[in-house]
């Protein structure tokens, strides 16, 4: 079988050099070449335009410090919540920062509540710093917090963070620049993956980080189009987060808010929403397969919930602008939510057609493209936009592995977005609990 596996993949190989290439590219290799190869150059021209632009462009230098208020979900985090609240207190950033870090369920989470309130003194002794913990007894889920943090905040600048998530050390003091301009209505943080040493999964979570949001965001920023602003990192102005009445009930709540703040820019147009990599956010990330399937299964079936159930009518060019129309068409429609399952049919159909050798010559010919293709998108983050590219340099020992994980990532999709089509998978959420979810109109 391994002998028949070699002769394929020669084979294969020879067809891309010889006459016969294009027929072997269409029959073998057709998501690679004529679906995702427009995405990644656009990427890759973008991550490019971000280094000229970037190494030409002056410092920002702001003449008033806004104040900033910081809403912290916390539920279960206990004592790593004050990662949290102390990378904030120690922000070089000369403003005034209001932290506020929302305690869900407080009465089953007196140790999370505890160790936020151990953090007063430290607060108290920090300038400009002022540390407010909201208990709130009954649990309500993560968008009854965002909203009870959003009503007392009273900063002009509003971040919506979670508990196990820390920052560098001037991350406020960039994310608050870019609100100078008047158009610019919420910025969209950078996510490192903080325990990344922890497993071979949290270190090619890792490498999907690095690659989809701080390579892939940053290149996609360039041509105006962000798919996401996280839910664990988003910064908006509070004014515009009044405007549209805060988080709306159900899950998915960051997916929901930027496809209510990209309307809201497609009818104004002067407005936008920007992605920084140098915001920089740590959070951690599931250390074992099960956890990430877990964790996947409901991100993948929420992409569905919000594309289809809930904002379906609204994906269309007069709505969100033709840029972001095509990051939901191509990004998001395609790559997410069909390409799993065009895949799994591909492979399927392989099976079926072919012997296991032949089919084995052929993956590891497709293999060898998208591992090409990962080595160049990194390549260009590394050299272009990371801002730790001694620690960065490490990662590439693991992007022969990447490809793999990406393929048992894109099962776990289809599987996720199959249970909310079958079972309304968002309606089970940790997210929010039952009674909250069945009082919402989704």
């Amino acid at each position: 079988m391994l002998y028949t596996a070699l002769i394929s993949f020669l084979t294969v190989l020879q067809g891309v050099f010889a006459s016969t290439w294009f027929e072997t590219l269409w029959r073998f290799i057709p998501f690679a070449i004529f679906l995702e190869l427009p995405l990644f150059l656009t990427v890759i021209f973008g991550i490019v335009r971000y280094g000229i632009v970037q190494n030409a462009a002056p410092a920002v230098v702001p003449r008033r410090f806004r104040r900033v208020s910081c809403v912290i979900t916390c539920y279960s985090e206990g004592r790593d919540v004050q990662h949290t609240i102390i990378s904030l207190l120690n922000q070089d950033y000369p403003g005034e920062i209001e932290i506020i870090p929302v305690i869900d369920g407080a009465r089953q989470n007196l140790e999370t509540l505890a160790a936020a309130r151990d953090c007063q003194s430290q607060a108290d002794r920090t300038p400009q710093r002022r540390l407010i913990v909201l208990p709130k007894w009954q649990r309500g889920g993560r968008v009854s917090s965002l909203n009870s943090g959003m009503s007392i905040a009273t900063g002009d600048i509003v971040m919506a963070l979670d508990g196990d998530t820390s920052f560098d050390p001037d991350m406020v003091y960039r994310a608050a620049a870019h609100f100078l301009d008047p158009g610019v209505i919420a910025v969209s943080g950078n996510l490192r993956v903080r325990n990344a040493g922890s497993s071979l999964v949290t270190r090619l979570q890792a490498v999907e980080y690095l690659v989809s949001i701080s390579g892939g965001k940053t290149g996609l920023a360039e041509f105006g189009i962000i798919n996401n602003i996280s839910g664990a990192f988003g910064i908006f102005r509070a004014d515009i987060l009044r405007q549209v009445l805060g988080w709306d009930a159900g899950t998915a709540e960051d997916l929901d808010m930027t496809q209510r703040l990209k309307q809201l820019c497609s009818q104004h147009p002067g407005l936008r929403i920007v992605f920084d990599p140098r915001v920089i956010g740590h959070t951690d990330a599931p250390a074992t397969l099960t956890a990430f399937f877990w964790q996947r299964i409901r991100w993948d079936g929420d992409l569905f919930y919000i594309y289809f159930r809930k904002y379906g009518r609204n994906l269309r060019p007069s709505l969100l602008g033709w840029p972001n129309f095509f990051s939901h068409l191509v990004g998001g429609v395609l790559f997410q939510i069909c390409m799993p399952f065009l895949i799994i049919v591909y492979l399927g159909i392989l099976f079926w057609r072919y012997d296991t050798g032949i089919v084995l010559g052929i993956l590891a010919f497709v293999y060898l493209v998208y591992l090409i293709f990962l080595i160049m998108l990194f390549s260009a983050f590394w050299l272009l936009v990371s801002e730790r590219p001694t620690k960065d340099a490490l990662y590439f020992l693991f992007l022969p592995i990447y490809p793999l994980f990406s393929l048992f990532s894109r099962v776990v999709a289809a599987i996720g977005i199959l249970n909310e089509i079958a079972n309304r998978g968002h309606l089970d959420s940790a997210m929010a609990p039952w009674w909250v979810l069945r009082k919402s109109k989704f």
